[in-house]
């Protein structure tokens, strides 16, 4: 990796981190495994396997001979992108050096059997069965917060959020979410009353599965993903993994309905062109991988929303839904563009509108926070759960667990600190399009025209290329020319819904 020979401790700690990702590679199939093709008794021998990579990559990541490394490194002739990559390797070894080897591996064994559980537990309405087996997950996790945020000087909640979000913090979100909270329920309104008077046709079923893979996948392919560095199969929650030579995505197909599962294929699909597109140059290293996940958010929701979601993009979708499940007077464009964009508050997360999907999220942070910080225990959620869908959204959950805290896999998986990236990702896609369209003021036009290349090159120049060179406020500054704005967000849900 180095371009001087005079910096030995470098090119040795360069050479841990690449036997890293490579070790990460098995284990993110693995993982990917688990979720869409191993059989049920399997998961015992799995949870198993799982934890014994987890304590090899953590006493990879440990050895005590990279402290040494680590300063002597940083007095010697490095380039600018290796110590930006130093500066990395650097976070991630003192997030490591903060948890002890017996905690992770008592972590991904409890996530392992939480998440098996609640698969069949979920469907099945029981919570009281999820909460015997996410009890561990949380004593593990609140653990786990306790050192990072001894190690990190942080709350215990901002430093699980700052594995996910670097920088990001409670105070900064309560201020973002705060805002959103005033302006969001009389958009909302506002908006339901004007597409009360739209007329929207409904699309007749059924919409045969083998179609609906087969419609995904050349949207898919038209959106740039390359499968010859990746592919797409089914699981219980849609996701995005593996790594930038071996993409693995996920989606799920219900015959009732199609739009879901071709709006949350769109939305993996941004994830895995930011992967594939990683810079190739520092393949291995920390500077090769994404800069963090509200940004890798805002990839997923840049092709989900902004690109997905705009009439020139549904113009040239609709002849292919037409083709996939034959002529109808509902895949007419602008019908299509008018259910893609039907706002309706509804119980679940994923298959929320543009509009309402903040309230989910505000919802779950506020939870999930609470519960790190020991303000609240397991058997407190559904009532606030209750409370909270109810000022909202206006909607009832009670006693409904499935439709309610057990529909997201988050919790199980231990991954508290995620769900604000939800959000901080549709807020960065807007603020993307905004630079977008002042570089390119005939943008919605080239759309329209069918030119989405415009916005794969604007993405691949100005993030996906960039890896994690930049900390995230100043490659948003380079991206975009400010920090992040949320004003952008919502002059987009305005100008998209009452413009």
């Amino acid at each position: 990796m180095s371009q001087d020979t005079a910096t030995p401790a470098y090119d040795q700690l360069a050479s841990t981190w690449t036997r890293l990702h490579r070790l990460e590679h098995l284990q993110a199939i693995a993982g990917w495994d688990q979720a869409a093709n191993m059989p049920p008794k399997g998961n015992e021998a799995r949870a198993a396997a799982m934890a014994e990579m987890a304590a090899l990559l953590h006493r990879t990541i440990t050895d005590a001979t990279l402290r040494d490394g680590l300063e002597r490194a940083e007095q010697e002739p490095l380039l600018d992108w290796q110590r930006a990559n130093l500066r990395e390797m650097r976070r991630q070894w003192r997030l490591a050096n903060a948890l002890p080897e017996s905690l992770v591996q008592r972590q991904q064994l409890a996530t392992s059997r939480c998440e098996h559980a609640w698969r069949s537990q979920r469907p099945a309405n029981d919570w009281a069965g999820f909460v015997a087996n996410f009890r561990e997950v949380l004593a593990l996790a609140r653990e786990e917060a306790a050192r990072l945020s001894q190690a990190g000087g942080l709350t215990k909640y901002d430093a699980l959020m700052d594995r996910f979000e670097p920088g990001m913090t409670g105070a900064r979100l309560d201020t973002i979410f705060g805002e959103v909270r005033r302006w969001l329920p009389d958009l909302v309104q506002r908006v339901r009353e004007r597409q009360a008077a739209e007329p929207v046709i409904a699309p007749q079923g059924p919409f045969p599965l083998a179609r609906q893979r087969e419609l995904c996948e050349q949207v898919i392919r038209r959106l740039g993903f390359d499968f010859e560095a990746g592919r797409l199969d089914v699981s219980t929650h849609p996701f995005c993994g593996g790594v930038p030579e071996d993409v693995r995505m996920t989606t799920r197909f219900g015959d009732d309905e199609f739009l879901g599962s071709l709006s949350g294929t769109i939305h993996e699909t941004g994830h895995g062109c930011y992967e594939q597109n990683l810079p190739r140059a520092w393949l291995g290293q920390p500077l090769a991988q994404a800069r963090s996940m509200a940004l890798h958010e805002s990839q997923s929701l840049a092709f989900e929303m902004q690109l997905g979601q705009h009439p020139g993009f549904v113009t040239h979708l609709a002849p292919l839904v037409s083709a996939a499940f034959g002529t109808q007077a509902a895949f007419a464009p602008q019908n299509l563009h008018r259910l893609l964009t039907r706002v309706v508050p509804g119980l679940i997360r994923v298959d929320a509108d543009e509009l309402t999907y903040p309230a989910h999220i505000i919802l779950r942070y506020e939870i999930e926070r609470a519960l790190i910080e020991g303000e609240i225990e397991p058997e407190d959620i559904p009532a606030l759960w209750d409370a909270k869908m109810q000022e909202l959204l206006g909607l009832d959950t009670r006693g409904n667990f499935k439709d309610g805290p057990l529909q997201d896999v988050h919790w199980s998986a231990a991954l508290f600190g995620y769900f604000p990236c939800y959000s901080l990702g549709a807020m960065y896609a807007a603020q993307w399009f905004a630079a977008m369209r002042r570089a390119t003021p005939d943008l919605d036009e080239r759309i329209g025209h069918g030119d989405f290349a415009v916005v794969f090159e604007w993405l691949r120049a100005n993030i996906w290329s960039q890896g994690c060179r930049w900390s995230t406020d100043e490659l948003v500054v380079r991206a975009s020319g400010q920090v992040l704005e949320p004003a952008h967000f919502k002059a987009h849900l305005e100008t998209r819904y009452l413009g």
